[in-house]
Order: structure tokens, then sequence, then C-alpha cells
């Protein structure tokens, strides 16, 4: 498959995303930042509702470098045993946005059906009037769980 990413994503806001995660046993939660993110700065937390967030670099660190195997590493997850919606969240929402693009035209003709859904706004959010994330929107202003290491 080419770099080109024709096809569209939904998008959802951060609350959005926690109501369908809660209601939908088959909905699943995929972060797309790098490790060093997920270890320095933290993670979504879904233990309430009995989920784990799956982790998939987007971007390989150090390099931040497309991951060639991005579709594979994460449909190998499912072990055929897809989600009816894959949920994408990273620092702001534009990787994820760009994940879920490029697995939606992953999926295009091969007969499974998963909605690739970015969340607005990332784990951190956009930046202020100071260059500061964290205070605007995304995952942790929402107020929803999550932990630092």
């Amino acid at each position: 498959m080419s770099d080109a990413l024709v096809q569209e994503a939904s998008e959802a806001s951060p609350h959005a995303a926690w109501e369908v995660l809660k209601s939908n046993p088959t909905a699943v939660l995929v972060d797309v930042r790098t490790i060093a993110e997920w270890d320095y700065i933290g993670l979504p937390v879904l233990e309430s509702l009995g989920k784990e967030v799956l982790k998939v670099e987007w971007m390989e660190f150090p390099e931040m470098t497309r991951n060639e195997h991005f579709a594979a590493e994460l449909l190998a997850q499912f072990k055929g045993d897809d989600p009816s919606a894959i949920y994408f969240i990273c620092r702001s929402g534009v990787r994820s946005l760009y994940a879920a693009r490029y697995l939606a035209a992953a999926l295009e003709g091969t007969g499974r059906s998963i909605e690739c859904i970015n969340i607005t706004g990332g784990f951190e959010g956009d930046h202020d009037d100071n260059k500061h994330r964290g205070k605007i929107n995304g995952w942790k202003v929402c107020g929803l769980p999550w932990c630092q290491p």
C-alpha cells in the first residue's frame, strides 16, 4: 500500500470515545504515540471498563519515521476477532488521525469491517497561548482516567 491516505476517518471527542468504549464491548483504544511518550508522559487507563489500551507506534522513536508495520502489528493483536471500532489517540490528535486514515485505507476491500475513529485533542491537547499543552482539550483535560509511570 502506498503512503497515500485516501480513506477518511471519523472523529470523536475524548468524552464521546469514553462513552462508546464503556458501552460497546468490542470497541478498543489504540495509543499510537511513541514508547518514550508512554513511559514519560502517561497513558489513558481503561481498567474500570475491563479493557486495556493497545499500544502501537505510528512513528517509531527515536528516528520518528513511520512504522512500516503499523497495520500488521495492530491487526495481529486481534487474532482474527476484530473489534467493531478502533479509537486512535496520540498527543494532540494529528498522528492518530493519520493512523486512523491509514488503517481504514489498509482495510478497504479486505472484507473486514472496523470503524476507525480519531480522538480529537489527543491525550495532551492543543497548545495554549504560551505553547503549553494540557490546558485546552484532550483526554487528560477532560478528566478521563490516566496514569503516569
